[in-house]
C-alpha cells in the first residue's frame, strides 16, 4: 500500500492541482477530487479481481494480451513503460527543487546547471535502491509516505482552523458541504476538472505491479490498490478544502498557473516558522515518486520480454538483488534523456509533456477495465457481485475514462491550451507529444512482429494453462473471481 501510495504522490499532486481545479470550479474544487475517485475506484476493482487470476508483473499487458489478444495487450504495455519515461524526470525535478527550498537554498534553484545536475543524480540514485531491491524500497517508502501524509494532514487541519477563526491573511471561506458537489460549476468546468483528478490519481497500482515478489500475492496487491485509493480521497478531500477554506478563490485563481508552487507560497501564510514541513512533504512526495513509478515501467519491460513481447535483454533478473536490473536501469536511462532534451527546449515544454500522461492513463486505464469484463464474461451473471463489481463497474470506469480520453484529445489540439501556448504540427504539443509515442509504439509493435513473432503465435488457451500450471492450479476458462480453483469449494490447491 505504502508503494502504491508513493507512486501517486499526494503532495505533489495536489500542488500541481488544485490552483488549476479551482480556477476551473472555484469552491466546488473539492468536489472534483471526489468525482475523480469514482473511475479510479471502479478501475482498481478490475486490478483487483484480474489479479486474483493473473498474478503477473506487467499487470495491464498480461491481462488484456489473454482477455483482448496481443494487439491490445502490446500496446497498453507500452502505454504503461512510457508513462514512467514522461513523468520521471519532472518528479525529480520538483524533489530537488523543493529539497533546496525547505533548507533555505533558493539561489540553487535558479541555476539551471544545477538543477539539471542535480535532478539527473536524483533519478541515478532511485534506480539504484530500486535495483538493490524491493524490501529497501518499501523500508524507504515507509518513511517517506508517513511523513508526507502527516504533514498533509497537519496543514490541513491548520489552515481549516485558521480560515474558521479568520486568522487567515488571505481571503478566508467558512467550508461548506455543498463544495462537495462536482457539478456546481457546470459541464465545462467539470470536463477539465476531472481531467487533472484522473492525474492526481494515478498510480496506486504501482503496488500491483509488485504482486510477483508480495506475499498474498493473488490478494494482497489488489487490496492495496483499492486501500490506497481511499487514503488518497481522504487526504486530497481534506488537504483540498482546506485550500480553498484558507486561501480563496481569487488568490488561487489569480496563482493557477504557479502549478507546483501554490505550496511553496501558502507554507509560510499558514506554518508561519514551521513552513518548511510543507516544503518536505513536497520535496519527499515527489522524491519516492520517482522511484516509485520507475516500477511499473520496469517491472512491465519485464513481463514483455519473457513472452517475448520485447527484447529479451529486459526479462534479465540480477543473480544477487533478484530484481530486473537491465530493465529498470533502461527505463531510467531513456527518463533522464527525455528530460534533458525536453526541459532544453523550453520549462513549458516540460509541463506539455506531463499534460500528455492523461491520454496514456485513461487509454491503459480503460483498457483493464474492459478486459476485466471480458475475461469473466462467463461469470458475471453467477450472482449480483459479480455483475456489478466485475463487470458493470469496470466497463462503467472505462467508459469514463474513454470519454475523458475524447475530451482531452479535443482540449490538447487547441495550441491555447498548453503551456507552451505555441503549435506543433498544428496542433497543441501534449496532443502531440501523445501521438507521437503513440505512433512510436504500433511502428516498433509492427517491427517486433515482423520480426519476432513468437509472442503474437501463442493461443490463449495454452498461454492461459502455462500462467496456471506455474501457480499450482489447474486453469479454467474465465477464471475464478473468488480465487478459489476449479470447483475446489474448500479452496485448496490439487494437482
Amino acid at each position: 500500500m505504502v508503494i502504491g501510495l508513493a507512486a501517486t504522490s499526494p503532495a505533489y499532486s495536489l500542488a500541481a492541482i488544485i490552483g488549476p481545479i479551482t480556477a476551473l470550479v472555484g469552491v466546488f474544487a473539492p468536489g472534483i477530487l471526489l468525482a475523480s475517485f469514482v473511475p479510479m475506484l471502479l478501475i482498481a476493482s478490475a486490478f483487483y479481481y484480474l489479479n486474483r487470476v493473473d498474478q503477473d508483473c506487467g499487470t495491464t499487458f498480461s491481462w488484456v494480451t489473454r482477455a483482448m489478444g496481443p494487439w491490445f495487450g502490446w500496446i497498453g504495455g507500452w502505454a504503461i513503460s512510457m508513462t514512467g519515461v514522461l513523468v520521471v524526470g519532472s518528479l525529480a525535478d520538483v524533489g530537488v527543487r523543493y529539497t533546496l527550498l525547505a533548507f533555505g537554498l533558493d539561489s540553487i534553484t535558479e541555476s539551471t546547471f544545477w538543477m539539471r545536475t542535480l535532478t539527473v543524480l536524483l533519478i541515478l540514485v532511485m534506480t539504484a535502491i530500486c535495483v538493490i531491491g524491493t524490501e529497501l524500497s518499501a523500508r524507504l517508502q515507509n518513511i517517506l509516505i508517513i511523513a508526507q501524509v502527516a504533514a498533509l494532514l497537519v496543514f490541513a487541519v491548520v489552515a481549516i482552523w485558521r480560515a474558521i477563526d479568520g486568522s487567515s491573511d488571505l481571503s478566508p471561506m467558512t467550508p461548506e458541504l455543498d463544495w462537495l458537489n462536482p457539478f456546481g460549476a457546470g459541464g465545462v468546468g467539470l470536463t477539465a476538472g476531472l481531467l487533472l483528478g484522473v492525474f492526481a490519481y494515478w498510480g496506486w497500482e504501482s503496488a500491483v505491479n509488485l504482486n510477483e515478489e508480495t506475499s498474498g500475492d493473488s490478494r494482497t496487491p489488489g487490496r492495496a490498490a483499492i486501500v490506497s485509493t481511499f487514503v488518497l480521497l481522504v487526504t486530497y478531500l481534506a488537504v483540498g478544502i482546506a485550500v480553498v477554506a484558507y486561501a480563496g478563490i481569487d488568490y488561487l485563481t489569480e496563482n493557477a498557473d504557479e502549478e507546483e508552487a501554490i505550496f511553496a507560497s501558502l507554507a509560510d501564510d499558514v506554518m508561519g516558522g514551521w513552513s518548511w514541513v510543507v516544503l518536505l512533504a513536497v520535496s519527499t512526495s515527489a522524491i519516492a515518486s520517482t522511484q516509485t513509478t520507475i516500477i511499473p515501467a520496469s517491472r512491465t519491460g519485464l513481463s514483455m520480454a519473457r513472452r517475448a513481447a520485447m527484447p529479451r535483454a529486459l526479462g534479465r533478473i540480477h543473480p544477487r538483488f533478484r530484481t530486473p536490473d537491465v530493465s529498470t536501469w533502461l527505463v531510467a536511462g531513456i527518463a533522464i534523456v527525455w528530460y534533458l532534451v525536453i526541459s532544453a527546449i523550453s520549462e513549458n515544454a516540460l509541463l506539455d509533456s506531463i499534460t500528455a500522461l492523461s491520454l496514456l492513463i485513461a487509454f491503459y486505464y480503460a483498457l483493464t477495465g474492459i478486459a476485466c469484463a471480458v475475461y469473466y464474461r462467463r461469470e458475471l451473471t453467477a450472482s449480483v457481485r459479480n455483475f456489478l463489481l466485475i463487470g458493470v463497474g469496470p466497463v462503467v470506469g472505462a467508459l469514463l475514462l474513454l470519454w475523458l480520453l475524447v475530451e482531452s484529445i479535443i482540449d490538447m489540439a487547441n495550441p491555447e491550451n498548453s503551456y507552451s501556448e505555441e503549435a506543433w504540427l498544428g496542433m497543441g504539443p501534449p496532443l502531440v507529444i501523445g501521438i507521437g509515442i503513440f505512433l512510436v509504439g504500433v511502428l516498433f509493435m509492427v517491427f517486433w512482429r515482423v520480426t519476432h513473432g513468437r509472442f503474437w503465435q501463442e493461443r490463449p488457451s495454452a498461454v492461459d494453462d502455462a500462467m496456471a500450471m506455474a501457480a499450482g492450479i489447474q486453469a479454467h476458462d474465465g477464471g475464478r473471481p473468488d480465487g478459489r480453483p476449479d470447483g475446489r469449494p474448500d479452496g485448496k490447491v490439487g494437482r
